[in-house]
């Protein structure tokens, strides 16, 4: 196979250049890895009754209640569901543009990430 191979995506294909580019991407997604570990998200629920930190690897670090949400069992429990599924939604987010960004040099298809 030569290096003016066709690429499926239009254009040639530089075999010697994309070979250069994949070369990197496991260190690259190491670090994003480790950037994700380093990103702390907050979400929040009820006007800031419950608020909950969260990483990039979609870890809950923290908890935080108002007293006055305690009254009431049943709101807190929607409250606290509320608040993880904002904080999670908002490190996939995140992390969704962390990746795009590292993938941005490489030859993929529009609309892949």
């Amino acid at each position: 196979m030569s290096d003016d191979t066709q690429n499926p995506f239009g254009g040639q294909l530089d075999l010697g250049n994309l070979q250069q580019m994949l070369g990197s991407v496991t260190e690259r997604m190491q670090q994003l890895q480790a950037d994700a570990a380093a990103v702390e998200v907050e979400g929040q629920a009820g006007a800031g009754m419950v608020t909950v930190l969260a990483n990039g690897k979609q870890e809950v670090l923290q908890v935080r209640i108002a007293e006055e949400a305690m009254a009431d069992r049943e709101l807190l429990e929607d409250l606290l569901a509320a608040a993880v599924n904002d904080a999670l939604a908002r490190a996939r987010e995140q992390l969704a543009s962390s990746v795009s960004a590292m993938a941005g040099g490489l030859p993929l298809p529009p609309g892949l990430f």
